[in-house]
Parts: C-alpha cells; structure tokens; sequence
C-alpha cells in the first residue's frame, strides 16, 4: 500500500501510522478515540488527493481527510483503519481579491492565516473557533465550526460561496462559485459544509469577507447567579440589540478562571481587577461595527444590562479579553488533570433549564461540572472534571453525556453545535430528528459514498 501511495504522492510524504503517531489522534483525547491508520498520506495538490482517493475506492480502502487534528469528536481519527489523508501540504492562497471581498485558500491554510490575510487588506473574516494557529480551513468547512462571533456573523458554512472537493471515486469538481445570487439547482456546496469528510474531500474553499469593523468594543458584565444572566440574555433579544459577541460563563467556570482573569478598564492602580465575589455568572459581549454604531450599542447594552449586573468591566484590550476566554478550556482541564465536555445547543428560552438539569446529571454521578459556551446561541460547553486515571469516574463522565445529549433532544435542542458528529456523536441523530429525516440522511450518505469508504463510521444517522 505504501509503495503504491508512495507513487501518487512521492514516497516522503507517505507516513507510518503505528503506535504513538499523532495522525492516530485529535484533540478530543477521549476514551477509546484512537486510530489505527494503515497509512498517512500528505498529499501536495488537489490533483494528488484525487489520486489518493481513486486509489483508495479502487482497493475499498478507507479514507479519513484531516486538518489541523483539532477537532474535539473524533472526526478524523482512523478508528476502521485505511489511509488518513493530511491536507496540511496544501497551504497556497490561490486567489485574494480585496476588491472584491474575497479568497480562495486551500484545504490546509490555518484560520489564523485567513483571519490576518483578511485584516491586512482591511476585511473581515468572522467566524474564529478555538486553536485558530492550528485549525485548517478545510476542517472548519468540513465540521462547519462556529466560535464566539457566529452569533452575528455565522459559522463558517455562511461565508462559503464555493468549494473544490474530491468524490468518489476519485473526481475533482466545483460546487458553488463566485456569484453572490444562486438557486439553479439542489445546494451540493451546502451539503459538503458540516460533512466531516463522509461526502467527499474538501481541497479549496472560496471565502466571501466583509470590511473589517472600524471599532469593537468588549463588556464583561456579572450577575449573582444563573438564573439573572439567563434572563439578562433574554432581554438583549427582546430589546433588539445584536452584539457580536454574547458568550457566557457559569459559576464554576468563574471560580477557575479567575486567576488569570485580565485587567479591567478604570483600575484606580492599573492593576488586574478580581472578578466580584458576589458574581455567579457572567456575560462576554462585544459590540462593533463604526466607531458610532459600537459606541451607541456599548451604551444600549450598558443601560439595559445595569439592572441585572453586579459589576460590569470594560476591558482596556478585547485580544486580552478573548485571550482569557479561549484558554479557559485548558485552566479547566487542569483542575483534576481531565475533563469530559459536551458540545449541545439548548434553544435560547430554555437555556437555564438546561444548565440546571446538567448541573443535577453531573452530581447524580458524584462528578464536579461547570458550564460556558456562546449564550446567544444556546450553544453550550457542558463539562464534567475527572481523573483520567479513576475508570469509574471516566464511566461516570459517559453516561453523563448520554444523558445529557438526551437532555439537549427533549428540551428541542441538538447534540452537536460546532464540534460536530463525528466518532463521538454517531448514531444519536434520532435524539433529534424524525425517522424520515434519517433516511434521507442515509440516502444522500449512500449517493456521495456508495462503497462507504469516506471517513466511515463517522456522522451516522443511528
């Protein structure tokens, strides 16, 4: 297999994938998430994946595309064995046209790089998940990612007007394009966002961007408890205010962060502000957009918020502020040298039910939980800490998620929000959907992967 692949790629860039290889792994870190690739293939081209992967569905050896690594379900983990295919060679910029607003990068430059292309040419793109350094942009179209500023702007899927993607059994297309106005046909280009490398390979992507906001403006506002910042959340929507940004933080997740919490603006002495005592909730928000349109949606979210807050901060840096927020998943995962999360949406009016009930499933399990995640959305990162060497507690931890993706159907939530089905998650879709939506699931499954060698095992229906 490997001589052969060797051909196609060139024999350097065809690796072993025995024990210990990190191609054989993601970030979930999760029990029992762990590959056993025949091969990893690099590949240096389009042309080359194609190659790839005609070869593969010729011998039905299975095929699993991967970024960065940086999922967190197992998404592009070999767990049937096959050939993991690494886009990570494929980092040119084909297209910018600033002009335009737009790019074409391919399948393996980083978001990060994408995010300061577009800023160098004074534009804007939105969507900015965690581990941004690393993150490929083909995995984030391929699990359609979100992060903290979707909830004006969208996850990725909606800044995607085209992708170049691979399909069985080993063809190069284009679905989409550059024109903004489209419904000739069926939208193949939106069944390949979220796919997670089961309908076909994604090896380019064009990017729609925006003009870069002229001023964004961050505001941490605490409330005594859960059930005041839900309601504060509430009456932004109902106020008709749109932040960019409207994340949330649980007590627990608080108390944790704290230390490293940054400085706030006013500090007599310049000195890092402490999170109030009395605070048992908080809300991150950003307001942009021009330097008008921030300072008047900072004010309206001031005034409508002031009630509900026991103190509000307006950091002096929001790269500071969102610096803190995204290492918040590490200092947690330090506490007891493990964790168990859970990416699930709870619809908006019945975002605080949810976290209670999370918050009593944990501690039926006799485990320790927290909760933070991106309000304005309902998506929730709902965690439990374990010792990873205890294997009653990493036990515990499972059924904990069970229930808890059981939670997220019957409150008419989903049990993936923007990390995706992948390994994890498979088979729980009825959790959520109808019996005759599954099959249509399953059909278009069959129709894009008739031998069923993408990325198999991964985003089942049941």
């Amino acid at each position: 297999m490997r001589a052969e692949l060797g051909r196609l790629v060139g024999s350097e860039h065809v690796l072993d994938a025995g024990p210990g290889s990190p191609y054989n792994l993601d970030s979930s870190r999760r029990r029992g998430i762990e590959g056993r690739a025949d091969a990893v293939v690099l590949p240096g081209s389009a042309q080359e994946v194609a190659a790839v992967v005609g070869w593969c569905y010729a011998h039905d050896v299975p095929i699993v595309p991967r970024g960065g690594g940086t999922g967190l379900a197992g998404g592009a983990v070999a767990i049937e064995g096959g050939v993991v295919c690494s886009l990570e060679r494929l980092r040119r910029i084909r297209e910018l046209q600033p002009e335009l607003w737009r790019m074409l990068p391919e399948a393996g430059v980083s978001t990060r790089h994408v995010q300061r292309l577009a800023r160098e040419n004074g534009l804007f793109f939105g969507p900015d998940p965690g581990a941004a350094e690393q993150s490929q942009i083909g995995g984030n179209v391929a699990t359609n990612a979100g992060g903290p500023h979707a909830l004006k702007y969208g996850v990725t899927g909606a800044w995607v007007s085209g992708v170049e993607v691979v399909l069985a059994p080993g063809e190069l297309v284009e679905l989409g394009g550059w024109v903004r106005k489209d419904v000739a046909g069926y939208d193949l280009r939106g069944l390949m966002i979220g796919s997670e490398g089961t309908l076909g390979v994604i090896t380019a992507v064009r990017l729609r961007l925006l003009p870069a906001p002229e001023a964004a403006i961050p505001l941490v506002v605490f409330t005594r408890d859960r059930a005041a910042g839900c309601a504060a959340i509430s009456e932004v929507f109902a106020a008709g205010l749109r932040p960019s940004v409207l994340d949330f933080l649980d007590g627990e997740t608080l108390s944790m962060a704290a230390r490293s919490y940054p400085t706030a603006q006013g500090a007599a002495d310049g000195s890092l502000s402490a999170i109030p005592p009395d605070a048992g909730f908080a809300l991150l928000l950003e307001a942009d957009g021009t330097r008008a349109e921030a300072e008047g949606e900072r004010g309206a979210l001031l005034e409508l918020l002031a009630g509900a807050a026991v103190a509000v901060h307006e950091p002096r840096s929001a790269e500071a502020l969102w610096r803190w927020r995204d290492g918040i998943n590490p200092v947690v995962t330090a506490v007891r040298g493990g964790k168990v999360s859970g990416d699930v949406v709870f619809p908006l009016e019945r975002l605080y039910e949810g976290l209670t009930r999370f918050e009593a499933i944990a501690s039926a399990h006799g485990l320790r939980s927290c909760a933070w995640g991106h309000a304005g959305e309902g998506n929730v990162h709902a965690t439990v800490l374990v010792d990873p060497e205890l294997e009653q507690e990493l036990d515990a931890a499972e059924e904990v998620s069970e229930e808890l993706y059981a939670l997220a159907g019957e409150l008419g939530g989903s049990l993936a929000g923007e990390h995706g089905v992948g390994w994890m998650k498979r088979g729980r879709l009825a959790l959520q959907w109808p019996e005759r939506a599954i099959e249509l699931h399953e059909q278009v499954k069959r129709a894009f992967d008739p031998k069923g060698l993408l990325n198999p095992g991964k985003k089942l229906a049941r």
